[in-house]
C-alpha cells in the first residue's frame, strides 16, 4: 500500500500540471482558429 501511495504522490503532480497546461493551450488553440476561420471568410 505505502509503494502505491508514493508512486501516486511522485506522479500525481506532474499529470496534473500537464493537464493544466493542456487547458490553457487550448483556449489559445480555439482563438487561433477562430481568427483563421474568420480571415478565411473575408
Amino acid at each position: 500500500m505505502e509503494q502505491w501511495l508514493n508512486l501516486i504522490q511522485q506522479v500525481g503532480f506532474p499529470i496534473f500540471v500537464s493537464f493544466y497546461l493542456l487547458h490553457r493551450i487550448e483556449s489559445k488553440l480555439e482563438a487561433i482558429h477562430s481568427a483563421l476561420v474568420s480571415l478565411k471568410v473575408k
